[in-house]
């Protein structure tokens, strides 16, 4: 077997495997709320089926294009982020859910331009770096992606989201620190964004609670406020055991945890399918990510920084909101409001997650033609 097919099985087995659990899971965790909401039980899942074929649809799409072509095109995709992100704040154009205006309705569609800015970061400032190799050590071309990652963040934190500004900055260093820029420029981005992250958890009262809930999710002041959600998480993840309750048997999907389908799926899928379920879900996502790392590595191997960049850029952004979303559903991090990679119910999620994979499938194809 060569490495371009022990790539491509690398990525594409663990995610047909994500999609799989992911629409077995929706489906499951989404039953009371939809029947609840909608009457119709089958809501959440007949929607993610939807999402999932477009997913589809722009996968084919993204194999088809020649990556060359999205380094022509980056300034055009992270232009047309930052309008969409403006465009939240637009009355009649933003819809806000739960206090956080994140959404552009279109009919019954909605999209989320914070997860469209996630795939365009990743395009352009792996372009940039591309075009700035020998430069980036300067302090002009350093701070140039640092003042867009600036406004970027600020419109997100306006939203506000929190969870989505800090995995986008986590994306944008580490694309730069694998693009070579200095242990020290490394050390003073990293130290800036950690400030800007405690100035944005000390200036709102709702992430104090939040850090609150996190230090104590039981405390009889926090758990029917702020703590709800962790602490009927860590419940659920404490009903499974090792085995779990059986698919479709959980207790807590019944109006107990909040967004069972969607942020704290996890702890859903753990109380139904146990801890062993849970590995197994963390085994294929580690496959995954090391499937994309090989193709990133083989890139720069042949000279393709550009190409080698999205991929590791693309590892890093499934890796941290993977390692973020579950963190949060068993408690090592305060409630973020992240998705977990192709599981959680979400349209623009799934369609930007399943984009990014085609754009590694066909960046690995394209390395065996040279």
């Amino acid at each position: 077997m060569n490495e371009i097919t022990k790539n491509n099985l690398l990525i594409i087995v663990p995610f047909s495997i994500l999609i799989m659990i992911g629409i077995t899971m929706i489906s499951s965790a989404s039953i009371y709320i939809a029947e609840d909401t909608t009457n119709n039980p089958f809501y959440f899942i007949s929607r993610q089926l939807f999402f999932v074929a477009i997913g589809l649809i722009a996968m084919i799409i993204f194999l088809i294009l020649p990556s060359d072509l999205l380094l022509k095109m980056d300034w055009l995709l992270i232009l047309i982020s930052i309008l969409l992100l403006i465009m939240l704040f637009f009355p009649n154009i933003g819809t806000s859910v739960n206090g956080s205006i994140r959404w552009i309705r279109i009919g019954p569609i909605g999209i989320q331009p914070s997860e469209i800015c996630k795939f365009s970061i990743i395009i352009y400032i792996s372009g940039y770096c591309y075009r700035r190799a020998s430069e980036l050590h300067s302090l002009r071309n350093f701070l140039k992606p640092l003042v867009l990652l600036s406004v970027i963040s600020l419109l997100i934190l306006s939203q506000p989201d929190l969870g989505s500004t800090a995995i986008i900055c986590l994306v944008v260093v580490a694309i730069l620190f694998y693009a070579g820029i200095s242990f020290f420029q490394f050390s003073l981005l990293s130290l800036i964004v950690f400030l800007i992250g405690v100035a944005a958890i000390s200036s709102s009262p709702m992430r104090i609670a939040r850090m609150m809930a996190y230090i104590d999710p039981f405390d009889s002041e926090v758990v029917l406020g702020s703590g709800y959600q962790l602490a009927n998480s860590l419940i659920s993840i404490g009903q499974g055991g090792w085995m779990g309750l059986g698919l479709g048997n959980s207790f807590q999907k019944n109006f107990f945890l909040p967004e069972a389908h969607t942020d704290f799926i996890f702890a859903i899928l753990v109380e139904e399918l146990g801890v062993l379920g849970g590995i197994f879900l963390i085994l294929s996502y580690l496959m995954l990510f090391i499937g994309i790392l090989y193709v990133a590595l083989s890139c720069m191997k042949i000279d393709r920084i550009f190409q080698g960049l999205v991929c590791f850029g693309t590892m890093i952004l499934f890796a941290s909101q993977s390692l973020f979303n579950i963190s949060v559903n068993i408690g090592l991090l305060p409630t973020k409001g992240l998705t977990l990679p192709f599981i959680s119910y979400g349209g623009t999620s799934i369609i930007i997650m399943m984009s990014l994979v085609a754009i590694v499938l066909r960046i690995n194809n394209e390395n065996k033609l040279l």
